[in-house]
């Protein structure tokens, strides 16, 4: 069966699968959620996080961790598509798949920054 890291949004916490994580156990895959930096049961504060590095560490530590062989598939929700991404770009060899549950998908035609530009305009 497969290996789910399910990566929450901003403001939320591991917390926020509360229900998707039964009902992957029961069909036999392995869930793993993760509460990112200052966030859930996550011991930092936010006034210690001084950049994204600080926040998608857990992920970070996760995915170097985790065995060569073991590809896992990462949800991210809202805020935890670019989470993913991260996770994505520094471990191509230990993904299997990327699922982005209305969430941001980042690209280089229009990256977050420029979104997050406009809409202080």
């Amino acid at each position: 069966m497969a290996h789910f890291v399910l990566v929450h949004g901003m403001c939320h916490g591991a917390w926020c699968w509360y229900k998707v994580v039964p009902l992957l156990k029961s069909a036999g895959h392995h869930v793993t959620p993760l509460d990112l930096g200052a966030a859930g049961i996550s011991p930092k504060q936010i006034s210690e996080l001084d950049s994204i590095s600080d926040y998608v560490q857990p992920l970070m530590e996760f995915m170097a961790s985790s065995p060569e062989h073991e590809k896992a598939i990462l949800v991210g929700h809202s805020y935890g598509g670019v989470i993913i991404s991260l996770a994505m770009e520094s471990f191509p060899t230990k993904v299997l798949a990327a699922v982005y549950l209305t969430a941001f998908m980042p690209n280089h035609h229009s990256p977050l920054a420029t979104g997050v530009a406009e809409v202080k305009s």
